[in-house]
């Protein structure tokens, strides 16, 4: 497992588990400011993610797995969760187990249930799944990534006010067949740039415009990009390129 920038043509091969030792996989360190990317096949991770997370997780997210009522989404939960921990402990040189994962204050309310962090910020991470895979985005500032199955035509319709309203004029001119590529891909761009502004879907995914084009829009102090990843799904990952304040 050999990790790559993100650039506009990135490509991960999936996460294979015997590649993902005990201490952590090889390559594991941050070499620029590029985020590297990840990608985890549940399908081809999940025994051996199940045997190992007694081990690799706190008792925190042993409980949040717990509480899935759906296999496909337990064995999600647990193979992304698994996977971080084994690459933020390869990242910081220490057990996975071991890795301090807090919550930053909200920003609404400054209470600690924001996005997770790691104290000191000198490591930015962020994860996203769907059904299949996961995709770990880290890096040495703010971060976010997100990845999607492409969505069904009539979702389009049905959540059309996420959409900027030039966003919602580009994807009126497509063809039918071609909307719901165009609208993941949007989709996936404004919710990496939300989760790595740290406010997620608390604030209206509609009041900024990311493109539904082949290239992303440009965002002041981000560099917004879409990901390579396996047919059938879109991804993209947000890093801040300038400090905020």
């Amino acid at each position: 497992m050999t990790p790559t920038t993100a650039t506009a043509t990135a490509a991960r091969p999936l996460l294979l588990p015997e590649r993902l030792s005990e201490r952590g996989p090889a390559g594991a360190v941050l070499v620029a400011a590029s985020p590297q990317l990840w990608l985890v096949d549940t399908t081809a991770y999940r025994a051996h993610a199940a045997r190992h997370a007694p081990g690799t997780l706190d008792a925190q997210e042993l409980a949040r797995a717990a509480e899935f009522v759906r296999a496909a989404d337990r064995d999600a939960y647990v193979c992304a969760h698994v996977a971080l921990r084994r690459l933020l402990g390869a990242y910081l040189g220490t057990a996975p187990r071991e890795v301090i994962v807090e919550r930053a204050p909200c920003t609404h309310c400054e209470e600690p249930h924001g996005r997770p962090v790691l104290p000191g910020g000198a490591l930015h991470f962020s994860l996203s799944h769907c059904t299949g895979i996961s995709l770990l985005a880290f890096a040495t500032a703010p971060v976010g990534v997100d990845v999607e199955e492409i969505v069904l035509p009539q979702t389009i319709a049905e959540t059309a006010d996420v959409l900027h309203p030039r966003e919602a004029a580009e994807l009126a001119l497509l063809p039918a067949g071609e909307r719901p590529v165009a609208f993941t891909r949007v989709w996936t761009r404004k919710e990496a740039y939300l989760k790595g502004l740290g406010v997620g879907l608390s604030e209206d995914p509609a009041a900024d415009y990311v493109g539904s084009g082949p290239a992303p829009a440009r965002l002041p102090g981000w560099n917004l990009t879409d990901v390579r990843v396996p047919d059938g799904h879109c991804g993209a990952v947000a890093l801040q390129t300038v400090a905020s304040g």
